[in-house]
């Protein structure tokens, strides 16, 4: 596979995308950080190649659930440790997220109408409380820099079909559920995550992106679990809370964008990631910086 060979397709917030002269994909995961739909200025070290090595080791453990898009080919030496192979994909629009725990937006909707996702739940339920039954959040993919919005049953009908609909809620409720058991084994609660799915050329919905990572889900320790106020974390809710803080001095619903992190932020967030990995998988982190 020469350089010269590779095109680069598409620019998100965490990765890119490049394609090869035989058309494999190359997804690469970059040391860049999102929050509040914004890519911020500081990037964090070791995290790029944490999120694919993570994600290569949840692939083998969700294959007998859906498969994914990973494909054997060799790796440009300057993508080495953070670029997986993938074939293409139909991507389906939706953010396919489940919900275990009462947090982030879900906490704010119960807040508001005592539901999530049009599921009635119990009064009293507070900051961190477990949900009696995961529960299937859609939404829809909005462009960079611009709000997801949640999906009704029906609005994701209409987006996808009722068989993909169905599809989806069945696969992302069975690979949260297989994530929260794995990771409960290791001392972690996985309180909700997000996946994301494609088509493949025979019309077999496969794994995509990433999954069960610091980026895409919330880890909490199982030992502080405490509901009735936020939870000490192995993800970047750290970035979140520092950015809603006094400190950074940042108004969210203002017109400036987030400013730069400061070193402890950065290190502490990067310690996070490592400690969310060698948990999760029981391997030791490479300082590879």
């Amino acid at each position: 596979m020469a350089d010269a060979g590779l095109r680069h397709v598409y620019r998100g917030k965490v990765r890119d995308l490049y394609q090869t002269a035989d058309g494999v994909l190359l997804l690469v995961a970059s040391d860049r950080i999102s929050a509040f739909d914004y890519v911020l200025e500081t990037e964090i070290p070791q995290k790029g190649k944490i999120l694919t090595k993570l994600t290569e080791w949840w692939f083998e453990r969700l294959a007998d659930i859906v498969p994914n898009q990973l494909v054997s080919a060799p790796i440009p030496p300057q993508f080495d440790g953070r670029a997986m192979a993938c074939m293409p994909l139909s991507m389906v629009p939706v953010e396919c997220v489940a919900r275990g725990y009462l947090t982030g937006t879900g906490l704010a909707d119960y807040r508001r109408d005592g539901q999530v996702a049009g599921t009635t739940l119990p009064a009293g339920l507070t900051d961190g409380s477990r949900l009696p039954e995961p529960i299937f959040d859609p939404d829809s993919k909005a462009p960079q820099g611009e709000h997801d919005e949640n999906l009704t049953t029906d609005e994701l009908v209409a987006l996808v079909g009722r068989q993909t609909a169905a599809d989806l809620e069945r696969i992302t409720l069975a690979v949260y559920r297989r994530g929260a058991s794995v990771a409960k084994e290791r001392g972690i609660i996985v309180a909700d995550t997000k996946i994301e799915l494609g088509f493949d050329q025979h019309g077999t919905l496969r794994l995509a992106d990433e999954v069960l990572t610091p980026d895409s889900s919330r880890f909490w320790p199982t030992q502080a679990w405490e509901p009735g106020r936020p939870q000490p974390s192995f993800d970047k809710q750290y970035v979140r809370d520092w950015l809603t803080s006094a400190e950074s001095g940042w108004d969210r619903n203002g017109t400036q964008p987030p400013p730069p992190l400061p070193r402890h932020v950065v290190e502490r967030t990067s310690e996070r990631y490592v400690a969310a990995y060698e948990r999760i998988t029981g391997r030791r982190w490479p300082d590879q910086r």
